[in-house]
């Protein structure tokens, strides 16, 4: 409850959010991939906050942008890299990335213009980025035993648990994912189950990953030749039902 009340707090002071969008902007300054628009200080305060005005065509226009000629399954791409880049080499990540945050701007050079609510944003530390690219790879190998191993590796289960029992419980929410094509598949859910199961291991829940947890739990996997969709409200944070 803490953790959310200092969360709201911020969230509605705009002068974080200047702050927040004035980071990521310097973090992609030379990115040939996103532009963040510039923060106007002299005009912003706690309940205002002016940015550079841009233009350019939602992403969730997918028919739009077929028309325009863009290379759909390239700009997903640039999507997935541009969040990725923001977790992994940053560590600063905006947590809240839908179709209607985003706008492709053809005629730059830089693909994608953003210009969304940075309110929502974490930030993660060396050891955070290094226990998720551990989950990441071993998921993706199939290796259960080995993101068991990162949990306990972390000190987010007791020292005493069942490694294999642990291994078992992750293989049975995540194998069924394996089946289904990518478009079928949402993230939000998974993690949902993943910590329903992680519950009866007593895993402790990081506060620092709340919002990258918010972040993919409002998320689906959709393919190229689909509409993106954001599927906020499709499943229950994972966050709130681990307390």
């Amino acid at each position: 409850m803490a953790e959310f009340a200092r969360h709201l707090g911020n969230e509605l002071n705009l002068m974080h959010e200047a702050a927040n969008a004035s980071q990521l902007r310097r973090n992609f300054e030379r990115s040939a991939l996103l532009l963040v628009p510039e923060v106007h200080w002299d005009l912003c305060s706690e309940r205002v906050m002016v940015m550079q005005r841009m233009h350019g065509t939602p992403v969730s226009q997918v028919e739009i942008l077929r028309a325009k000629g863009i290379d759909i399954p390239a700009l997903a791409r640039a999507g997935v890299e541009i969040f990725f880049t923001q977790v992994f080499r940053d560590g600063f990540f905006h947590a809240d990335m839908h179709p209607a945050t985003f706008s492709l701007r053809p005629k730059e050079k830089r693909a994608a213009a953003m210009w969304p609510s940075t309110r929502h944003h974490g930030t993660l530390t060396e050891v955070d980025k290094n226990y998720l690219a551990q989950n990441f790879l071993a998921f993706f190998k199939r290796d259960y035993r080995r993101v068991a191993q990162a949990h306990l590796d972390a000190g987010w289960v007791p020292a005493d648990t069942r490694i294999d029992e642990f291994e078992t419980a992750i293989r049975a929410v995540c194998e069924p994912v394996f089946a289904r094509p990518l478009k079928e598949i949402y993230f939000g859910r998974l993690l949902l189950r993943l910590f329903q199961a992680s519950r009866r291991f007593n895993v402790e829940i990081q506060p620092q990953l709340v919002l990258l947890q918010r972040r993919c739990s409002t998320s689906k996997v959709s393919d190229a030749s689909s509409t993106p969709t954001s599927t906020c409200g499709a499943a229950p944070s994972p966050t709130s039902s681990a307390g």
